[in-house]
Parts: C-alpha cells; sequence; structure tokens
C-alpha cells in the first residue's frame, strides 16, 4: 500500500491545500506544519503558474502573490528539502504541465523524491495523455492522482484501473472555489468509481464547511479543500497558523 494510500486506511482523509509562497515561502513552511498539526492526513502544495486554467478568483489571487514574491520551483524544493525530516504526512505538488517541462520532467520528479514528494496533481494532463508524465513518475515512486469529474462516466472505468494514491473527484464543473453548495450526483460517479477499484475517492472543488464534508463522507473517502484555506492565509493576520489549526480541526471533527 503507498503512502497516499495509507493516509486513508481505517478513517476519511482530510486533504489540504495552500499555495507555495503566499505570502513568502517562509510562511509557506510555518503553514505546512500548522496544517499538520492541525489533523491534515495530506498536504497538497500549489506550484504558481501564470496560466492555472483549474482555478477560481481565490487561488489565481493566491498564484499571483506567489510569483509577486518571486516563487520558483527551486525555491520551492529548498523549502521542501528543509521540511523532509518535520513532516511525517503525504505531500502533494499541485501544478500545470508547463512548469515540470520546463524544469524537465526527469530533473522535477527526481528533485521530488530528494525532498519528500508523494505524488502530483496535473489538472492539464488528461489520463489518455499522461504516458510522457508517468515513464519518469514511475522511476521514482511518485503518484500521479487522477482526477474524475462528472462529465468523466464514459471515462471512468479505465481511469479507475490505473489510479495510484487516490482518485480527485471533482464535485462541480467550472473551476475550484468556495460554493454555498456541493453537486449531490457526485454519489453516482463515486458509486462507479467503487464498482472498479478500491483506490479511495476524495472529493474537491469547492467543500469549505463540516455540514459540506459530512455530507459527502457518507459515500466519500475523504475530502480536499483548497480555497477556505487560501482565504484564511489571504488575511495575512498575526495568528493565520493558529487559525488553519482551528479551521483544519472544525473540518476533520
Amino acid at each position: 500500500m503507498s503512502k497516499i494510500t495509507e493516509a486513508f486506511k481505517g478513517k476519511k482523509a482530510f486533504i489540504a491545500y495552500l499555495m507555495a509562497g503566499d505570502p513568502d515561502l517562509e510562511k509557506t513552511a510555518e503553514y505546512i506544519l500548522a496544517l499538520q498539526d492541525g489533523g491534515a492526513d495530506i498536504i497538497e502544495i500549489g506550484i504558481p503558474f501564470s496560466d492555472p486554467i483549474a482555478e477560481g478568483e481565490t487561488i489565481q489571487n493566491a498564484t499571483l502573490r506567489s510569483l509577486s514574491s518571486g516563487t520558483t520551483p527551486d525555491g520551492i524544493f529548498e523549502m521542501m528539502a528543509e521540511l523532509k525530516d518535520k513532516v511525517k504526512i503525504p505531500l502533494l505538488f499541485m501544478s500545470y504541465a508547463n512548469p515540470i517541462f520546463s524544469c524537465g520532467y526527469d530533473s522535477f520528479f527526481k528533485r521530488c523524491s530528494e525532498s519528500g514528494i508523494s505524488g502530483v496533481i496535473l489538472p492539464d494532463v488528461p489520463f489518455e495523455e499522461a504516458g510522457e508524465v508517468l515513464s519518469h513518475t514511475q522511476k521514482y515512486g511518485i503518484e500521479v492522482i487522477t482526477l474524475v469529474a462528472p462529465t468523466s462516466v464514459r471515462r471512468i472505468a479505465n481511469i479507475a484501473k490505473s489510479a495510484r494514491g487516490f482518485i480527485y473527484v471533482v464535485s462541480s464543473m467550472g473551476v475550484t472555489g468556495v460554493r454555498t453548495s456541493v453537486n449531490r450526483d457526485i454519489r453516482s460517479v463515486i458509486d462507479a468509481i467503487k464498482r472498479q477499484t478500491d483506490i479511495p475517492a476524495a472529493v474537491g472543488f469547492g467543500i469549505n464547511t463540516p455540514k459540506q464534508a459530512a455530507e459527502l463522507l457518507q459515500y466519500a473517502d475523504g475530502i480536499i479543500v483548497g480555497s477556505a484555506i487560501v482565504n484564511i492565509i489571504a488575511e495575512n493576520s498575526a495568528d493565520t497558523a493558529e487559525k488553519l489549526k482551528k479551521y483544519v480541526r472544525s473540518m476533520k471533527g
């Protein structure tokens, strides 16, 4: 069982997202530890990119703040190397193909392995086109987390059978962002996944309240929260780390 899948064993998993370099890498390191202390089971770390097509306004703004602070992949890897012995839960990178291609696939995933990254999420790399990435991730033991959307019905069987770590179930069409309600039809998508594989299915896009989490976790194996966490970080208050811990604990509860 992989380290990522292990994070779901015997419990529902809370997966927290934050943008690296928002507001700077020193704070990001502090916030990663705060999310872990609050009870996050997996942490997803965004790599800033100038064209984040899967993201709504909240994370787009976090991307701009990160890029404005001078964040680079090299800087992120240096931060992760310093955190490697302090973080005991799986860490994922959420990125787009362009930054990784620019770094060089082999070099990027080698550094992922060396700095304690267990997996990557690449929303602009379709399942059918992931081969050129997989040849490098498999070499270094990095798992590619596949996404399933409400429109993926005809592709679910193939995606699920090849999935590693967990399956990222996109709750709603569109981009990331806090929503007041979550697509109730997502249960049928998860049921279709469960007919094909035992790999955990975690739901993301729009989840931000304990009530939403409790509803989804009746049938999902975990939830992914990004924009709500990024909003807390955007306040840039003196007690942001404590606010993050408190928020994660409320969602875990």
